[in-house]
């Protein structure tokens, strides 16, 4: 596929490199020299220096030619004028990146294909929706669902309180014996790990599974996890991310919103009726204490200071919150979540651009779920007819290394995918990949 990456920014940069390993044709543009080196010195991909809203620089691109243009500059107007432009100059779809939430409000009475926009990607709105669905299972890191939830991946760091500590995987089928759940990947001091049956498990290990509903609390009871309802949450940061988290949470839950900025606090206690909003400082441990931060069962740093909502989440951590989420600019940080204590840590740039990645997979992908502190995929794809995935069973397909089949859908029934499971045509599988496997994964299953 000929690709355009308006915006060598961490989204477009972390999107060139994603790209790159499948061999995809990249022309990465931006008004930054130096990091268009940097680019071309890491990856194999063509760079061009100027303004991607420049008609010459789209020509010199080959715009005429290109399948997709992803537009992910640091500025909304010139993502749609980009957008708008490369579709009129051939490109066949395109992609902007925004900020006002308002565009994905209000894109069907936009109808913005009209004037050349195929999709439109918001990174706050996309954190929101994360830091929701990882707030319905707050006992793990990660949290997402395949086909509404008839198979589920989880993640959770393991304790002192776990049943699995120092047992093999094989030695704990004894408290799985229906298979209604699988572990499928462990992160260990940073590596990530596809576990044979002789893995024995360690304390802090995080370990991610693949399970049916009926997995999800046998899950939290081997992993010494308690359920979590969540009522109260205090939020910190009254951006995009802490206005539209917010909004959704208030319907159900006591959401305190803690904003510096008076203006804005004015302006988000008349749009957010049901959310107290607090006009202060939420570096000051006093304030903190003062709005009975022990009594939240959740808190959400948002604010544009990565080390503010690091630090933030950690006093809380301290006055006994049970659930934490950081959201941090740098995407260094995202594997420090447990080294340094806070539940999860998320990136809306990374976020955005795993999502952005699905319009440029294969018609069969279905899905694919990015995982907090690893660098892989969870992907759910459309077994074709005459596929090699379906001539023998699972064991014998001949996976990379660095490849798991988590689960199988069929009919709308689930299976937690073992080895001598026969895969069918027309099947949906969920398979976990490193992502230098994913491509060779792909033409299996196609």
């Amino acid at each position: 596929m000929k690709i355009i990456i308006a915006g060598a920014g961490e989204v477009g940069y972390h999107l060139a490199r994603l790209l790159t390993k499948e061999s995809h044709s990249i022309v990465l543009i931006d008004t930054r020299a130096k990091i268009l080196a940097r680019a071309e010195s890491e990856m194999d991909l063509m760079t061009l220096h100027g303004n991607a809203y420049s008609i010459s620089i789209l020509d010199k691109a080959n715009i005429s030619s290109i399948d997709l243009l992803i537009a992910v500059t640091s500025s909304e107007t010139t993502n749609l004028t980009i957008a708008t432009l490369g579709k009129q100059l051939g490109a066949k779809k395109t992609v902007a990146r925004v900020h006002n939430s308002e565009f994905l409000k209000l894109k069907d009475r936009l109808d913005l294909g009209k004037i050349g926009i195929d999709v439109i990607i918001s990174p706050e709105e996309l954190a929101s929706k994360e830091i929701i669905r990882l707030l319905r299972r707050s006992s793990f890191t990660n949290a997402f669902d395949f086909e509404f939830g008839k198979l589920t991946l989880l993640g959770v760091y393991l304790t002192k309180e776990s049943k699995l500590l120092g047992k093999s995987l094989d030695n704990c089928q004894q408290y799985n014996n229906e298979n209604y759940y699988k572990t499928i990947a462990i992160e260990r001091d940073g590596n990530p790990i596809i576990p044979s049956g002789e893995y024995v498990y360690q304390e802090g290990d995080h370990v991610f599974f693949m399970c049916l509903p009926q997995g999800i609390d046998m899950i939290r009871e081997v992993c010494g996890k308690a359920k979590l309802e969540v009522k109260n949450v205090m939020i910190m940061g009254g951006g995009n991310v802490g206005y539209s988290t917010a909004k959704k949470l208030s319907r159900k839950k006591n959401v305190k919103l803690i904003e510096s900025d008076t203006e804005r606090c004015q302006e988000l206690a008349d749009i957010l009726p049901e959310t107290l909003v607090i006009n202060d400082d939420g570096h000051d441990v006093h304030l903190l204490e003062d709005e009975n931060i022990s009594e939240m069962d959740a808190f959400i740093a948002v604010t544009g200071n990565s080390e503010t909502n690091i630090m933030s989440c950690l006093v809380a951590k301290n006055h006994g919150v049970k659930k934490t989420i950081a959201m941090v600019e740098n995407m260094d940080y995202i594997n420090l979540s447990q080294t340094i204590g806070i539940d999860t840590l998320i990136n809306k740039k990374l976020i955005a651009a795993n999502n952005i990645f699905k319009h440029v997979r294969q018609a069969n992908i279905v899905n694919i779920a990015g995982i907090h502190g690893l660098d892989a995929e969870v992907i759910e794809v459309n077994v074709q007819e005459n596929s090699k995935a379906t001539k023998d069973i699972i064991m014998n397909l001949d996976l990379p290394k660095d490849v798991m089949v988590a689960g199988i859908i069929r009919k709308n029934m689930a299976w937690i995918a073992h080895e001598e499971f026969q895969i069918e045509a027309r099947d949906k599988v969920v398979v976990f990949a490193m992502p230098d496997a994913i491509k060779k994964t792909l033409a299996i299953f196609g």
